[in-house]
Protein backbone atom coordinates (compact mmCIF):
# COMPACT_ATOMS: atom_id res chain seq x y z
CA UNK A 1 0.00 0.00 0.00
CA UNK A 2 2.78 2.41 1.01
CA UNK A 3 4.67 1.50 -2.15
CA UNK A 4 1.66 2.41 -4.33
CA UNK A 5 1.24 5.69 -2.50
CA UNK A 6 4.94 6.44 -3.04
CA UNK A 7 4.66 5.68 -6.77
CA UNK A 8 1.61 7.91 -7.03
CA UNK A 9 3.48 10.65 -5.22
CA UNK A 10 6.43 10.38 -7.60
CA UNK A 11 4.09 10.53 -10.61
CA UNK A 12 2.38 13.63 -9.19
CA UNK A 13 5.72 15.33 -8.53
CA UNK A 14 6.91 14.56 -12.09
CA UNK A 15 3.66 15.90 -13.55
CA UNK A 16 3.91 19.01 -11.40
CA UNK A 17 7.48 19.65 -12.47
CA UNK A 18 6.54 19.09 -16.13
CA UNK A 19 3.58 21.48 -15.79
CA UNK A 20 5.74 24.06 -14.01
CA UNK A 21 8.42 23.82 -16.69
CA UNK A 22 5.88 24.10 -19.53
CA UNK A 23 4.18 27.13 -17.98
CA UNK A 24 7.51 28.89 -17.51
CA UNK A 25 8.55 27.99 -21.07
CA UNK A 26 5.34 29.51 -22.44
CA UNK A 27 5.53 32.61 -20.25
CA UNK A 28 9.24 33.29 -20.73
CA UNK A 29 10.67 31.62 -23.85
CA UNK A 30 7.58 31.66 -26.08
CA UNK A 31 6.18 34.98 -24.83
CA UNK A 32 7.50 37.20 -27.63
CA UNK A 33 6.49 34.84 -30.44
CA UNK A 34 3.02 34.36 -28.98
CA UNK A 35 2.55 38.08 -28.37
CA UNK A 36 3.65 38.91 -31.92
CA UNK A 37 1.30 36.40 -33.54
CA UNK A 38 -1.39 38.52 -35.22
CA UNK A 39 -3.98 35.80 -34.57
CA UNK A 40 -3.41 35.96 -30.83
CA UNK A 41 -6.28 38.20 -29.73
CA UNK A 42 -5.99 37.61 -25.98
CA UNK A 43 -3.81 40.67 -25.41
CA UNK A 44 -5.93 42.84 -27.69
CA UNK A 45 -9.20 41.69 -26.07
CA UNK A 46 -7.69 42.51 -22.69
CA UNK A 47 -6.68 45.97 -23.89
CA UNK A 48 -9.71 46.73 -26.05
CA UNK A 49 -11.89 48.15 -23.26
CA UNK A 50 -9.03 50.09 -21.73
CA UNK A 51 -8.47 53.74 -22.61
CA UNK A 52 -6.00 54.03 -25.50
CA UNK A 53 -4.05 57.03 -26.69
CA UNK A 54 -3.85 58.62 -30.12
CA UNK A 55 -1.19 58.42 -32.79
CA UNK A 56 -0.34 61.80 -34.33
CA UNK A 57 1.89 62.88 -37.21
CA UNK A 58 4.62 65.51 -37.01
CA UNK A 59 2.29 68.03 -38.65
CA UNK A 60 -0.56 67.36 -36.21
CA UNK A 61 -2.82 64.90 -38.07
CA UNK A 62 -4.59 62.34 -35.89
CA UNK A 63 -4.13 58.98 -37.62
CA UNK A 64 -5.38 56.60 -34.91
CA UNK A 65 -7.70 57.18 -31.97
CA UNK A 66 -10.31 55.50 -29.79
CA UNK A 67 -13.90 56.76 -29.75
CA UNK A 68 -17.06 55.71 -27.97
CA UNK A 69 -18.84 52.74 -29.50
CA UNK A 70 -22.31 53.87 -30.65
CA UNK A 71 -23.60 50.33 -30.06
CA UNK A 72 -24.32 50.45 -26.32
CA UNK A 73 -25.21 46.73 -26.26
CA UNK A 74 -21.68 45.69 -27.33
CA UNK A 75 -19.19 44.22 -24.88
CA UNK A 76 -16.75 46.87 -26.11
CA UNK A 77 -17.36 50.46 -25.04
CA UNK A 78 -14.66 51.85 -27.34
CA UNK A 79 -13.71 51.37 -30.95
CA UNK A 80 -10.44 52.14 -32.73
CA UNK A 81 -10.71 54.41 -35.78
CA UNK A 82 -8.25 55.72 -38.36
CA UNK A 83 -9.32 59.16 -39.66
CA UNK A 84 -6.87 59.14 -42.59
CA UNK A 85 -7.71 55.60 -43.73
CA UNK A 86 -5.31 54.05 -46.22
CA UNK A 87 -2.94 57.04 -46.20
CA UNK A 88 -1.22 55.72 -43.08
CA UNK A 89 -2.70 52.20 -42.97
CA UNK A 90 0.54 50.27 -43.48
CA UNK A 91 2.27 52.32 -40.79
CA UNK A 92 -0.38 52.54 -38.06
CA UNK A 93 -1.45 48.97 -38.73
CA UNK A 94 -4.77 47.75 -37.30
CA UNK A 95 -6.07 47.11 -33.76
CA UNK A 96 -8.70 44.39 -33.94
CA UNK A 97 -10.15 42.11 -31.26
CA UNK A 98 -10.47 39.42 -33.96
CA UNK A 99 -7.08 39.67 -35.65
CA UNK A 100 -4.81 41.26 -33.06
CA UNK A 101 -2.69 44.23 -34.05
CA UNK A 102 0.08 45.25 -36.43
CA UNK A 103 2.32 48.20 -37.26
CA UNK A 104 2.70 51.00 -34.73
CA UNK A 105 -0.40 49.76 -32.91
CA UNK A 106 1.55 46.64 -31.98
CA UNK A 107 4.98 48.26 -31.62
CA UNK A 108 3.76 50.90 -29.17
CA UNK A 109 0.86 49.03 -27.58
CA UNK A 110 2.22 49.50 -24.03
CA UNK A 111 2.76 53.23 -24.54
CA UNK A 112 -0.69 53.76 -26.04
CA UNK A 113 -2.41 51.81 -23.26
CA UNK A 114 -0.37 53.45 -20.50
CA UNK A 115 1.24 50.17 -19.50
CA UNK A 116 4.95 51.04 -19.53
CA UNK A 117 6.82 51.11 -16.21
CA UNK A 118 7.18 54.90 -16.25
CA UNK A 119 3.51 55.38 -17.06
CA UNK A 120 2.45 52.92 -14.37
CA UNK A 121 4.58 54.65 -11.72
CA UNK A 122 3.27 58.05 -12.77
CA UNK A 123 -0.25 56.66 -12.72
CA UNK A 124 -0.12 56.07 -8.96
CA UNK A 125 -0.60 59.79 -8.50
CA UNK A 126 -3.83 59.63 -10.50
CA UNK A 127 -5.49 56.84 -8.50
CA UNK A 128 -8.03 59.20 -7.00
CA UNK A 129 -8.42 61.39 -10.07
CA UNK A 130 -10.84 60.71 -12.96
CA UNK A 131 -8.07 60.77 -15.54
CA UNK A 132 -7.08 58.25 -18.21
CA UNK A 133 -3.55 56.90 -17.83
CA UNK A 134 -2.71 56.59 -21.53
CA UNK A 135 0.02 57.77 -23.84
CA UNK A 136 -0.37 59.81 -27.00
CA UNK A 137 2.30 58.79 -29.50
CA UNK A 138 3.75 61.40 -31.86
CA UNK A 139 5.64 60.13 -34.90
CA UNK A 140 7.96 61.62 -37.51
CA UNK A 141 5.71 61.06 -40.57
CA UNK A 142 4.07 64.09 -42.12
CA UNK A 143 0.65 64.07 -43.73
CA UNK A 144 1.70 66.52 -46.47
CA UNK A 145 4.58 64.27 -47.52
CA UNK A 146 2.34 61.18 -47.46
CA UNK A 147 -0.28 62.91 -49.62
CA UNK A 148 2.36 64.05 -52.11
CA UNK A 149 3.81 60.55 -52.38
CA UNK A 150 0.34 59.04 -52.85
CA UNK A 151 -0.60 61.55 -55.54
CA UNK A 152 2.68 61.16 -57.40
CA UNK A 153 2.74 57.35 -57.33
CA UNK A 154 -0.95 57.12 -58.25
CA UNK A 155 -2.26 53.63 -58.91
CA UNK A 156 1.16 52.26 -59.86
CA UNK A 157 2.51 49.57 -57.58
CA UNK A 158 5.56 50.74 -55.66
CA UNK A 159 6.95 52.52 -52.62
CA UNK A 160 8.29 55.90 -51.55
CA UNK A 161 10.49 56.43 -48.48
CA UNK A 162 11.81 59.79 -47.28
CA UNK A 163 13.93 60.24 -44.16
CA UNK A 164 16.14 62.71 -42.37
CA UNK A 165 19.66 61.29 -42.79
CA UNK A 166 20.92 63.23 -39.76
CA UNK A 167 18.56 61.51 -37.30
CA UNK A 168 17.02 58.51 -39.09
CA UNK A 169 13.52 59.96 -38.65
CA UNK A 170 11.19 58.63 -41.35
CA UNK A 171 9.33 61.55 -42.90
CA UNK A 172 7.27 59.65 -45.47
CA UNK A 173 6.52 55.97 -46.10
CA UNK A 174 3.87 55.41 -48.72
CA UNK A 175 3.28 52.22 -50.70
CA UNK A 176 0.63 51.14 -53.15
CA UNK A 177 -1.45 49.05 -52.87
CA UNK A 178 -2.41 50.12 -49.37
CA UNK A 179 -5.51 49.45 -47.25
CA UNK A 180 -7.93 51.08 -44.83
CA UNK A 181 -7.42 49.66 -41.31
CA UNK A 182 -10.91 50.83 -40.28
CA UNK A 183 -12.45 47.80 -41.97
CA UNK A 184 -10.20 45.20 -40.32
CA UNK A 185 -10.61 46.95 -36.95
CA UNK A 186 -14.40 47.16 -37.25
CA UNK A 187 -16.47 45.80 -34.35
CA UNK A 188 -18.93 44.47 -36.91
CA UNK A 189 -17.94 40.83 -37.29
CA UNK A 190 -19.14 40.58 -40.89
CA UNK A 191 -17.26 43.69 -42.01
CA UNK A 192 -14.03 42.67 -40.27
CA UNK A 193 -14.05 39.07 -41.53
CA UNK A 194 -14.98 40.01 -45.08
CA UNK A 195 -12.30 42.69 -45.20
CA UNK A 196 -9.67 40.35 -43.73
CA UNK A 197 -10.35 37.65 -46.31
CA UNK A 198 -10.47 40.12 -49.20
CA UNK A 199 -7.26 41.91 -48.24
CA UNK A 200 -5.33 38.69 -47.71
CA UNK A 201 -6.41 37.45 -51.14
CA UNK A 202 -5.88 40.77 -52.94
CA UNK A 203 -3.06 41.21 -55.49
CA UNK A 204 -0.08 43.11 -54.11
CA UNK A 205 -0.76 42.09 -50.48
CA UNK A 206 -2.10 45.50 -49.36
CA UNK A 207 -1.62 44.87 -45.62
CA UNK A 208 2.14 44.38 -45.98
CA UNK A 209 4.18 47.49 -45.33
CA UNK A 210 6.03 47.20 -48.65
CA UNK A 211 8.56 49.95 -47.90
CA UNK A 212 10.32 47.80 -45.28
CA UNK A 213 8.70 44.34 -45.54
CA UNK A 214 9.23 43.71 -49.28
CA UNK A 215 12.47 43.65 -51.22
CA UNK A 216 13.16 44.03 -54.93
CA UNK A 217 16.09 43.92 -57.36
CA UNK A 218 17.67 47.37 -56.82
CA UNK A 219 19.26 47.54 -60.26
CA UNK A 220 21.74 50.33 -60.82
CA UNK A 221 20.98 52.14 -57.56
CA UNK A 222 23.21 49.45 -56.03
CA UNK A 223 26.13 50.99 -57.93
CA UNK A 224 26.22 53.58 -55.13
CA UNK A 225 26.98 50.73 -52.70
CA UNK A 226 29.67 49.34 -55.01
CA UNK A 227 31.15 52.83 -55.37
CA UNK A 228 31.14 53.32 -51.60
CA UNK A 229 32.90 49.99 -51.03
CA UNK A 230 35.51 50.83 -53.66
CA UNK A 231 36.19 54.24 -52.10
CA UNK A 232 36.25 52.92 -48.54
CA UNK A 233 38.70 50.13 -49.34
CA UNK A 234 40.94 52.56 -51.21
CA UNK A 235 40.79 50.41 -54.33
CA UNK A 236 38.83 53.10 -56.22
CA UNK A 237 39.30 56.87 -56.35
CA UNK A 238 37.88 59.56 -58.58
CA UNK A 239 40.93 59.23 -60.82
CA UNK A 240 41.81 55.51 -60.70
CA UNK A 241 41.13 52.99 -62.16
CA UNK A 242 40.23 54.19 -65.63
CA UNK A 243 37.87 51.52 -66.94
CA UNK A 244 38.01 50.62 -70.63
CA UNK A 245 35.48 52.11 -73.01
CA UNK A 246 33.48 49.11 -74.18
CA UNK A 247 29.92 47.95 -74.71
CA UNK A 248 30.17 44.97 -72.33
CA UNK A 249 32.22 43.06 -69.79
CA UNK A 250 32.82 39.30 -69.86
CA UNK A 251 33.63 37.86 -66.42
CA UNK A 252 36.11 35.03 -65.98
CA UNK A 253 34.49 31.58 -66.29
CA UNK A 254 31.84 32.55 -68.82
CA UNK A 255 31.58 33.64 -72.43
CA UNK A 256 28.40 35.64 -71.88
CA UNK A 257 29.12 39.37 -71.61
CA UNK A 258 27.32 41.78 -69.27
CA UNK A 259 26.12 44.41 -71.72
CA UNK A 260 25.53 48.11 -71.28
CA UNK A 261 22.02 49.37 -71.90
CA UNK A 262 21.30 49.45 -75.60
CA UNK A 263 24.81 48.20 -76.38
CA UNK A 264 26.23 51.63 -75.62
CA UNK A 265 29.94 52.17 -75.18
CA UNK A 266 31.08 53.69 -71.89
CA UNK A 267 33.99 53.69 -69.46
CA UNK A 268 36.37 56.01 -67.62
CA UNK A 269 36.79 57.01 -63.98
CA UNK A 270 34.23 56.77 -61.15
CA UNK A 271 32.49 60.16 -61.63
CA UNK A 272 31.84 59.43 -65.30
CA UNK A 273 30.78 55.79 -65.00
CA UNK A 274 28.40 56.70 -62.16
CA UNK A 275 27.00 59.63 -64.15
CA UNK A 276 26.07 57.41 -67.11
CA UNK A 277 25.52 54.24 -65.03
CA UNK A 278 28.00 52.10 -66.94
CA UNK A 279 27.27 48.39 -66.41
CA UNK A 280 30.53 47.10 -67.86
CA UNK A 281 32.67 49.30 -65.62
CA UNK A 282 30.83 48.55 -62.40
CA UNK A 283 30.72 44.82 -63.14
CA UNK A 284 34.50 44.91 -63.58
CA UNK A 285 34.88 47.08 -60.49
CA UNK A 286 33.08 44.57 -58.27
CA UNK A 287 34.55 41.43 -59.83
CA UNK A 288 38.17 42.50 -60.30
CA UNK A 289 39.00 45.78 -58.58
CA UNK A 290 37.21 45.15 -55.28
CA UNK A 291 36.83 41.38 -55.18
CA UNK A 292 34.46 39.01 -53.43
CA UNK A 293 35.67 39.37 -49.85
CA UNK A 294 35.41 43.15 -49.74
CA UNK A 295 32.17 43.24 -51.74
CA UNK A 296 30.41 40.89 -49.30
CA UNK A 297 31.80 42.66 -46.23
CA UNK A 298 31.13 46.08 -47.72
CA UNK A 299 27.51 45.28 -48.58
CA UNK A 300 27.08 44.10 -45.00
CA UNK A 301 28.48 47.38 -43.72
CA UNK A 302 25.68 49.17 -45.60
CA UNK A 303 23.04 46.99 -43.89
CA UNK A 304 22.61 44.13 -46.35
CA UNK A 305 22.10 40.69 -44.77
CA UNK A 306 21.26 42.39 -41.45
CA UNK A 307 18.03 43.01 -39.57
CA UNK A 308 17.19 46.72 -39.70
CA UNK A 309 16.60 48.17 -36.20
CA UNK A 310 13.40 49.96 -37.16
CA UNK A 311 10.66 50.46 -34.57
CA UNK A 312 8.15 48.37 -36.53
CA UNK A 313 7.35 44.65 -36.40
CA UNK A 314 8.92 42.04 -38.68
CA UNK A 315 11.35 43.91 -40.96
CA UNK A 316 12.86 41.88 -43.80
CA UNK A 317 16.57 41.79 -44.56
CA UNK A 318 17.99 43.23 -47.73
CA UNK A 319 20.20 40.61 -49.38
CA UNK A 320 23.61 40.49 -51.03
CA UNK A 321 24.81 36.97 -51.96
CA UNK A 322 27.69 35.61 -49.90
CA UNK A 323 28.50 32.65 -52.19
CA UNK A 324 30.35 34.68 -54.82
CA UNK A 325 33.93 33.78 -53.91
CA UNK A 326 34.39 31.29 -56.73
CA UNK A 327 31.86 32.73 -59.14
CA UNK A 328 33.14 35.88 -60.81
CA UNK A 329 30.14 36.09 -63.14
CA UNK A 330 27.73 36.11 -60.19
CA UNK A 331 29.87 38.67 -58.37
CA UNK A 332 29.95 40.91 -61.44
CA UNK A 333 26.16 40.78 -61.85
CA UNK A 334 25.64 41.34 -58.12
CA UNK A 335 27.88 44.41 -58.25
CA UNK A 336 25.37 46.12 -60.55
CA UNK A 337 22.36 45.16 -58.41
CA UNK A 338 21.25 42.11 -60.38
CA UNK A 339 21.37 38.33 -59.78
CA UNK A 340 20.39 37.58 -56.15
CA UNK A 341 20.69 41.14 -54.81
CA UNK A 342 17.46 42.41 -53.28
CA UNK A 343 16.76 45.54 -51.27
CA UNK A 344 13.87 47.18 -49.49
CA UNK A 345 13.06 50.78 -50.43
CA UNK A 346 14.00 51.72 -46.86
CA UNK A 347 17.46 50.18 -47.32
CA UNK A 348 18.15 52.21 -50.44
CA UNK A 349 16.96 55.40 -48.72
CA UNK A 350 19.43 54.61 -45.92
CA UNK A 351 22.23 54.08 -48.48
CA UNK A 352 21.53 57.56 -49.85
CA UNK A 353 21.38 58.80 -46.27
CA UNK A 354 24.83 57.36 -45.54
CA UNK A 355 26.34 59.40 -48.38
CA UNK A 356 24.48 62.49 -47.19
CA UNK A 357 25.43 62.02 -43.53
CA UNK A 358 29.18 61.73 -43.79
CA UNK A 359 29.22 57.94 -44.08
CA UNK A 360 26.95 57.20 -41.10
CA UNK A 361 23.62 55.36 -41.24
CA UNK A 362 21.34 56.36 -38.36
CA UNK A 363 18.80 53.91 -36.92
CA UNK A 364 15.54 54.46 -38.84
CA UNK A 365 12.58 55.28 -36.62
CA UNK A 366 9.03 56.61 -36.48
CA UNK A 367 8.72 57.54 -32.81
CA UNK A 368 9.17 61.16 -31.84
CA UNK A 369 7.73 61.26 -28.32
CA UNK A 370 5.05 59.97 -25.98
CA UNK A 371 2.94 62.37 -23.93
CA UNK A 372 0.39 61.68 -21.21
CA UNK A 373 -3.12 63.08 -21.19
CA UNK A 374 -1.89 66.22 -19.40
CA UNK A 375 0.52 66.87 -22.27
CA UNK A 376 3.67 66.05 -20.32
CA UNK A 377 6.45 64.24 -22.19
CA UNK A 378 6.72 60.69 -20.83
CA UNK A 379 9.47 59.56 -23.18
CA UNK A 380 11.14 60.72 -26.39
CA UNK A 381 13.33 59.15 -29.04
CA UNK A 382 17.07 59.80 -28.99
CA UNK A 383 18.71 59.38 -32.44
CA UNK A 384 21.56 56.88 -32.56
CA UNK A 385 24.00 55.47 -35.09
CA UNK A 386 23.49 52.07 -36.66
CA UNK A 387 26.32 51.56 -39.16
CA UNK A 388 29.31 53.46 -40.54
CA UNK A 389 30.03 51.99 -43.99
CA UNK A 390 32.26 54.86 -45.13
CA UNK A 391 34.71 57.37 -43.74
CA UNK A 392 33.73 61.01 -44.00
CA UNK A 393 36.24 61.52 -46.82
CA UNK A 394 34.92 58.56 -48.84
CA UNK A 395 31.36 59.79 -48.31
CA UNK A 396 32.34 63.31 -49.41
CA UNK A 397 33.78 61.96 -52.67
CA UNK A 398 30.69 59.89 -53.39
CA UNK A 399 28.51 62.87 -52.43
CA UNK A 400 30.13 65.00 -55.16
CA UNK A 401 29.80 62.16 -57.67
CA UNK A 402 26.07 61.74 -56.96
CA UNK A 403 25.56 65.49 -57.28
CA UNK A 404 27.14 65.14 -60.70
CA UNK A 405 24.58 62.47 -61.63
CA UNK A 406 21.73 64.87 -60.74
CA UNK A 407 23.36 67.77 -62.58
CA UNK A 408 24.26 66.06 -65.82
CA UNK A 409 23.55 62.34 -65.68
CA UNK A 410 20.65 59.93 -65.44
CA UNK A 411 19.10 61.66 -62.37
CA UNK A 412 18.59 65.17 -63.76
CA UNK A 413 14.83 64.70 -63.33
CA UNK A 414 15.13 65.11 -59.55
CA UNK A 415 17.19 68.33 -59.63
CA UNK A 416 15.66 71.20 -57.62
CA UNK A 417 16.63 74.79 -58.33
CA UNK A 418 18.38 76.44 -55.40
CA UNK A 419 19.10 73.13 -53.63
CA UNK A 420 22.01 70.71 -53.65
CA UNK A 421 20.69 67.41 -54.99
CA UNK A 422 22.44 64.11 -55.56
CA UNK A 423 20.91 60.97 -57.01
CA UNK A 424 21.18 57.66 -58.77
CA UNK A 425 18.67 55.92 -61.00
CA UNK A 426 18.15 52.21 -61.38
CA UNK A 427 16.33 49.87 -63.74
CA UNK A 428 16.01 46.24 -62.72
CA UNK A 429 15.05 44.40 -65.90
CA UNK A 430 12.38 41.72 -65.52
CA UNK A 431 12.06 40.57 -69.13
CA UNK A 432 12.55 41.62 -72.71
CA UNK A 433 9.37 40.54 -74.49
CA UNK A 434 7.99 43.12 -73.93
CA UNK A 435 10.61 45.01 -71.87
CA UNK A 436 9.48 45.37 -68.24
CA UNK A 437 11.40 46.61 -65.23
CA UNK A 438 11.33 47.88 -61.66
CA UNK A 439 12.31 51.53 -61.93
CA UNK A 440 14.24 53.18 -59.11
CA UNK A 441 15.71 56.43 -58.00
CA UNK A 442 17.42 57.32 -54.74
CA UNK A 443 19.23 60.39 -53.52
CA UNK A 444 19.34 63.35 -51.17
CA UNK A 445 18.77 67.10 -51.08
CA UNK A 446 19.45 70.09 -48.87
CA UNK A 447 20.57 73.71 -48.72
CA UNK A 448 23.75 74.56 -50.67
CA UNK A 449 26.90 74.30 -48.60
CA UNK A 450 25.19 72.40 -45.78
CA UNK A 451 24.61 68.70 -45.04
CA UNK A 452 21.53 67.34 -46.85
CA UNK A 453 18.41 67.18 -44.71
CA UNK A 454 16.30 64.68 -46.71
CA UNK A 455 17.14 61.33 -48.32
CA UNK A 456 14.68 59.52 -50.55
CA UNK A 457 14.15 56.25 -52.40
CA UNK A 458 11.42 55.48 -54.91
CA UNK A 459 10.62 52.22 -56.67
CA UNK A 460 7.85 51.82 -59.24
CA UNK A 461 7.22 48.20 -60.10
CA UNK A 462 6.59 46.40 -63.40
CA UNK A 463 6.95 49.38 -65.72
CA UNK A 464 7.28 49.29 -69.49
CA UNK A 465 10.78 49.86 -70.78
CA UNK A 466 14.16 48.53 -69.84
CA UNK A 467 16.73 51.28 -70.33
CA UNK A 468 18.53 53.26 -67.63
CA UNK A 469 16.51 56.29 -68.68
CA UNK A 470 13.33 54.56 -67.48
CA UNK A 471 14.16 55.20 -63.81
CA UNK A 472 14.85 58.86 -64.50
CA UNK A 473 11.65 59.25 -66.48
CA UNK A 474 9.26 57.43 -64.13
CA UNK A 475 10.69 57.55 -60.61
CA UNK A 476 12.54 60.89 -60.65
CA UNK A 477 9.45 63.17 -60.76
CA UNK A 478 8.03 61.35 -57.73
CA UNK A 479 11.25 61.79 -55.77
CA UNK A 480 11.54 65.44 -56.74
CA UNK A 481 8.00 66.28 -55.59
CA UNK A 482 8.50 64.50 -52.26
CA UNK A 483 11.86 66.21 -51.70
CA UNK A 484 10.34 69.61 -52.40
CA UNK A 485 7.55 69.14 -49.84
CA UNK A 486 9.92 67.73 -47.23
CA UNK A 487 12.41 70.55 -47.72
CA UNK A 488 9.66 73.16 -47.54
CA UNK A 489 8.53 71.69 -44.20
CA UNK A 490 12.09 72.14 -42.92
CA UNK A 491 12.28 75.75 -44.06
CA UNK A 492 13.43 75.21 -47.64
CA UNK A 493 16.84 75.51 -49.24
Amino acid sequence: MNRNIMKLGIVLVVLYVALFAKLNWIQVVDKNSLDSNPLNTAEVRRDFNRPRGTILTADGAVIAQSVANPDTSSEFKRMRVYPEGELFGQTTGYFSFRYGSSGLERQYNDELSGSTFDQQIEGFGDLFVARENVGNVSISLRKDIQETARTQLGNREGSVVALDPRTGAILGSWSWPSYDPNTVSSLDKTIAETSWKMLNAAPGVPMRAHFYQDRYFPGSTFKVVTSGIGLQTGKVTNTEPVYPFTNGYTPEGTNKPIMNFGGETCGGTLPEILRVSCNSSFAQMGAETIGAVDMVAGAGSFGFNATVPIDMPDPVKSVFPTNVGNNQAKLAMSSIGQNDVQATPLEMAMVAGAVANGGVIMKPHFLFEVRNVRGDVVSSYTPSKWLTPMSSSAAATLFDDMVGVAKGGTATGMAIQGCTVGGKTGTAQLGTDPPKSHTWIMGFAGPPGKPPTVAVAVVVLNQSGGSEATGGRIAAPIAKAVLQIALAAQGGC
